[in-house]
């Protein structure tokens, strides 16, 4: 069975787990822990943007609330598992191949999951604790992704989508407030 990613020499990758993964949120950190798995199970050498994805629409009702409700959300995720298991082979060799090869046994990062990552840990809030919704916006910031990709063939409009996130993170910023009080 032949990889669907060339090899070339792990240094050349340059995205270290523990500096991608420092200052997460619990919430964050599971997501991420989710994305590797999903990588490692579909037999991916990186953990990419649409593994991200993937892993934000399962486990935050903030992120799912982001998109045009209950049928978007299932074409997203049905174009999603299609990809895992194979079926969305065009997605192979997207921008997001580095041709990196992780440490044996666990998954690196694509150079655009890596940069979304880099960006929403110091994102909005100044590096204090990265949620999901920071991901999700560090994700459709760049156009070139698979997971932006995976959103257009699912039929977001993904121009929407930062005013839209920014809405939801200001309601669940006041609503953390209001509880806290």
């Amino acid at each position: 069975m032949s990889s669907r990613i060339p090899a070339q020499p792990a240094a050349e990758s340059g995205f270290h787990r523990t500096e991608l993964e420092a200052g997460l949120s619990d919430e964050l950190a599971s997501v991420v822990s989710a994305a590797r798995r999903r990588a490692l199970r579909d037999g991916d050498r990186q953990i990419d943007t649409a593994h991200l994805l993937h892993s934000l629409l399962e486990s935050d009702p903030r992120v799912r609330a982001v998109f045009d409700g209950g049928p978007q959300v299932a074409r997203l995720l049905g174009y999603l598992v299609q990809r895992s298991i194979g079926y969305g082979l065009r997605w192979q060799g997207a921008v997001e191949d580095s041709g990196a090869v992780p440490v044996a046994g666990e998954a690196g990062w694509s150079p655009a999951a890596a940069g979304a990552m880099e960006r929403a840990r110091v994102g909005p809030r100044g590096g204090t604790g990265a949620r999901c919704l920071d991901l999700l916006a560090a994700i459709v910031a760049d156009p070139r992704t698979r997971a932006v990709e995976v959103l257009r063939r699912a039929g977001v409009d993904v121009r929407v989508l930062p005013p839209r996130i920014e809405s939801v993170s200001r309601s669940t910023c006041a609503d953390e407030e209001w509880t806290r009080e």
